[in-house]
């Protein structure tokens, strides 16, 4: 199951305000690693998205270049 761009950008702020209410640094830590991770994978997400649509966009226009040439 893929998952969005919504979906880790949510994680990594649940992760940054976790990281605010940490009292242990090494808690801390963690919770700024994570963040770190989720807008990671976003921005994976995001370019992953992106290429998608400029892919499909692209197979549409074939595909009506074809239906106009085949009349």
């Amino acid at each position: 199951m893929a998952q969005t761009y919504e979906f880790y950008l949510e994680r990594a702020v649940e992760a940054a305000l976790a990281a605010e209410k940490a009292e242990l640094d090494n808690v801390k830590e963690r919770e700024l690693r994570s963040e770190k991770t989720w807008l990671g994978l976003a921005e994976q997400a995001r370019k992953g998205a992106i290429r998608r649509e400029k892919a499909d966009a692209e197979r549409r226009a074939k595909r009506e270049a074809e239906a106009l040439h085949a009349q």
